[in-house]
């Protein structure tokens, strides 16, 4: 493979101009993710140390094996909804070493309305759940919860997606021989009592661990009969009479130090061999991603350079590079491993979305990962394009997206409108993981389209009634469609909405997707076969 010749001029003004304005981006990105990771009411943080217990954060610390890197996931969740209010979804998920194995942590944040579980703080346990069932990744639930949040709770508990898909998960992973521990640092109350049950192994603190279906306030207005927490559900009862709970422990240290014990004796899997060479840093500096990324969302820009600035070596063989080129297309390597990427360089046309799907199923026939790069305005529109059949040919492409058998990986670089998310696999196309940048903006198409398109609506109705509007009542109704589009369009409305798995700081996309890539490896990788392709 030969090195990427950057034609980039990191001197010129643009250059400075767009670095400026991403980093700006980049230490936004970062001070959110640190308020919802620490910032938290002093009453809140009291209660805990009240109680004999540790933060999340501290917990984790106490897991995780020491100087090793921990790829959290969906740190911004629910950032725009419950009123700010409910930072993370209430929970900590992400990929971490403990006794030198990959595992999966999804750990209740009861510095958060206790513990309590939201719809969004379902979706995100869910969402944790499946990649562990995807990379067959160990489970380590850290348990501290207050139950379901009841003004919420037609939300939670009905749908094929709620809070009973959390259990349906657990027991696909054991059915799969995945194994699972948890640690009960606080209560498991009602469904979540059956986090603990349904692990593999579990670990219970005396003093501030219980598991049971109804606490005693509840039993006692049910059935009238009086219990204490450690009488119904605490750790000697659990761990000595009923057998629900395994290793009794008297601190919450003892317990994560049981639990990385028991992962210790979890058999290490077999990773899938693809090609693999030596690991190289990018000849060009990742940071100067920076500076590639256009101010604008509908500016363009050219992929090859944000490629050179993520694979090993800024080494590339593209594929059919005369062809199709607003689709760029080509083998690079990835922390060793051979990955192939298809990076957006504009819309997609009939003879791009066909040089993608070709070369979607060349990956499949020589089992080589796939790293999807979004930077999509959508499909070409209009007669001339769809005489030549480009709903067609980009069914074609969704098609060989779908039925994919190695691994897929997406980054949302830049825009992703229309249907070219779904050909460059979008979250519904069932990417191992996908991630997104500050910058980035996802719509059904662009924020100024579509105020302009239901401006045009209504001028019409209105001309039809016999009105003529003036400039003013126009943008009366074009700019709070624009403004309400542009808010919902935005990276954190998406990562709010757990459209994503969370967003990179640019720079930090290589060492994140080396994580991703690895576990994925945990899983053999199916021979090819597809649909019917309309020739």
């Amino acid at each position: 493979m030969r090195r990427i010749a950057s034609r980039l001029n990191t001197a010129s003004a643009e250059f400075r101009a767009n670095a400026e304005h991403h980093r700006r981006l980049a230490a936004e990105l970062k001070d959110k993710q640190r308020a919802a990771r620490f910032a938290r009411p002093q009453r809140d943080l009291e209660r805990l140390r009240s109680q004999n217990k540790l933060s999340v954060r501290e917990r984790l610390d106490l897991l995780l094996d020491p100087g090793t890197p921990f790829l959290e996931l969906s740190t911004l969740a629910a950032c725009e909804a419950y009123g700010g209010e409910v930072p993370g979804a209430a929970c900590v998920t992400g990929i971490g070493i403990v006794s030198g194995r990959e595992v999966l942590v999804n750990a209740g944040d009861a510095s958060v309305k206790g513990g309590a579980w939201y719809p969004l703080t379902v979706k995100k346990t869910v969402r944790a759940l499946d990649i562990a069932i995807e990379n067959r990744l160990p489970v380590v639930h850290l348990c501290d919860s207050a139950g379901g949040f009841l003004p919420l709770q037609a939300e939670l508990f009905a749908d094929k997606y709620y809070a009973g898909r959390i259990f349906r998960n657990q027991c696909l992973l054991s059915k799969l021989g995945i194994p699972q521990v948890a640690v009960v640092l606080g209560h498991c109350t009602a469904g979540g009592a059956y986090v603990p049950a349904l692990s593999d192994y579990n670990v219970i603190v005396r003093g501030t661990g219980a598991i049971f279906l109804a606490g005693p306030p509840l039993v006692k207005a049910a059935t009238g009969e009086e219990n204490t927490v450690d009488e119904l559900g605490g750790c000697d009862m659990h761990t000595s009479v009923s057998g629900t709970a395994d290793y009794p422990a008297s601190s919450e240290e003892e317990a994560i130090a049981i639990a990385r014990d028991i992962v210790g004796q979890f058999k290490r899997p077999q990773k899938t061999a693809i090609e693999w060479q030596p690991p190289e840093d990018p000849y060009y500096d990742p940071a100067e991603l920076y500076g590639i990324l256009p101010r604008d969302i509908k500016q363009q820009f050219d992929m090859h350079e944000v490629i050179a600035r993520i694979v090993d070596g800024s080494r590339f063989h593209e594929y059919q590079p005369n062809y199709g080129k607003t689709l760029v297309c080509g083998y690079a390597h990835l922390w060793g491993y051979k990955i192939g990427i298809l990076a957006n360089n504009g819309v997609l046309f009939n003879d791009s979305a066909l040089k993608g799907t070709h070369f979607i199923e060349l990956c499949n026939q020589n089992k080589t990962p796939i790293l999807f790069l979004q930077n999509i305005t959508g499909f070409m529109v209009g007669r001339e394009y769809e005489r030549r059949g480009i709903t067609k040919d980009g069914a074609k492409m969704i098609m060989a997206v779908s039925c994919s058998e190695v691994p897929k990986f997406t980054v949302m670089c830049h825009g992703s409108f229309g249907a070219g998310n779904y050909g460059m696999s979008g979250r519904a196309f069932d990417s191992r993981f996908l991630f997104s940048w500050p910058n980035h903006q996802i719509a059904v198409m662009g924020a100024e389209q579509a105020a302009n398109t239901l401006a045009d609506v209504k001028i019409r109705q209105l001309q039809r009634q016999g009105r003529t509007l003036t400039p003013a009542e126009i943008a009366a109704i074009r700019e709070p469609v624009l403004a309400e589009f542009q808010r919902k369009s935005s990276a954190y409305w998406s990562t709010s909405e757990i459209w994503d798995d969370g967003v990179l700081d640019p720079p930090d996309t290589r060492p994140a997707l080396g994580i991703a890539l690895s576990c994925a490896l945990n899983v053999p990788i199916g021979d090819p076969r597809y649909g019917i392709f309309r020739m």
